[in-house]
């Protein structure tokens, strides 16, 4: 499998908020969000990534959980899901979890991969993320 990392500015597209009755402070938030990866990876250098989530909130603090696809400079595309946990302090909120490969086109299709991402939240509508984790495309597995 190839290492990987790099990392992205996201923007907020879409957002909605459901407050519920519940607990105080719990929310469901479902968000769209886009931005352009940076990487030494030239397979990931510049590709657009979208993401949706389905945030479970209670006082900022809970789980996210969602599907993401990336578009690739060459033409490719990948997608896969995600889980993580959301944590708010005085600091500001922070995103952290995992990431699997599930599909792709081009030479993408049948992909493989994994890895761990961190989000920081740096205005309520954009944040900085990095990742790191191992995907291997099919082409070179049948190659090995």
């Amino acid at each position: 499998m190839t290492e990987s990392s790099g990392s992205f500015n996201g923007r907020t597209r879409l957002l909605n908020v459901l407050s519920l009755a519940d607990v105080p402070g719990h929310e469901l938030h479902t968000i769209e969000v886009v931005g352009t990866h940076s990487s030494p990876d030239e397979k990931w250098n510049n590709a657009h990534v979208t993401y949706w989530a389905v945030s479970d909130l209670v006082a900022g603090n809970g789980s996210q959980r969602g599907y993401y696809v990336t578009e690739h400079p060459d033409g490719g595309r990948d997608s896969g899901t995600f889980e993580a946990k959301v944590s708010t302090a005085q600091d500001g909120t922070r995103i952290e979890g995992t990431w699997r490969a599930a599909d792709g086109t081009g030479i993408y299709a049948g992909m493989k991969g994994e890895g761990t991402f961190t989000v920081r939240m740096t205005s309520p509508t954009e944040g900085q993320c990095s990742w790191q984790g191992r995907y291997e495309l099919a082409t070179t597995a049948r190659a090995a």
